[in-house]
């Protein structure tokens, strides 16, 4: 679940998107102050707007919200004090964690990439990577699928030239670091690091 609130651009409306995939035909149903947003084919719901959201939920974020049990239990009491009934099935996880690069080795039809297999804790990931400073031995941050970069893009499943990949590894820009250097290349750790322990990211963008 990604949820963003953005009151001087957008209104007094928080925008709860439950996939990744953009709708095709969109259908709307306004039930109060909820507007539900569904794939018009198969009726599947894939977000909804609480209009007038702060008389539901006190928010001062300005762009991505960070999703915890406590606004999730803020949304369904929204959801329920409008008669809306929705299943929200909501990932806690970390989505940025530390990762070590355990292999590397060159994208087979493109020079500028590597495919790299990085250990995430409790997983191994394969993901195509363009930065030129990647190696096998680091430990890096990772981007899960489902996450969202200060940026507001999207992690997603998906295929680089022809082969698979699940997650980004993330340079210190991409992740709003302060200060971080212009040149191109993924945030290299310390080697202390713990393997798939959560990495925060700045959260006043």
């Amino acid at each position: 679940m990604i949820v963003a609130y953005n009151k001087p651009f957008v209104g007094d409306v928080l925008l709860v998107q439950l996939a990744t995939e953009k709708i095709v035909n969109t259908e709307v149903e306004k039930v109060g102050d909820i507007a539900i947003l569904k794939e018009q084919a198969t009726g599947e719901v894939k977000a909804f707007n609480i209009f007038n959201a702060s008389k539901y939920i006190d928010l001062e974020a300005q762009g991505n919200v960070e999703v915890t049990p406590e606004i999730v239990e803020k949304i369904e009491a929204a959801l329920t004090a409008n008669d809306v009934t929705l299943s929200l099935d909501v990932d806690f996880s970390p989505k940025f964690v530390i990762g070590y690069v355990e292999e590397k080795e060159k994208h087979p039809n493109a020079d500028k990439l590597n495919i790299c297999k990085v250990n995430v804790g409790d997983e191994v990931l394969q993901i195509v990577c363009g930065a030129p400073n990647v190696e096998a031995g680091q430990k890096v941050v990772v981007a899960k699928i489902g996450a969202v970069m200060p940026s507001g893009l999207v992690i997603k499943d998906s295929e680089l030239r022809g082969v698979a990949s699940s997650g980004m590894l993330c340079s210190a820009r991409e992740l709003a670091i302060p200060n971080a250097p212009s040149a191109k290349g993924i945030l290299v750790l310390d080697g202390d690091a713990a393997v798939g322990s959560p990495f925060e990211i700045p959260s006043n963008l």
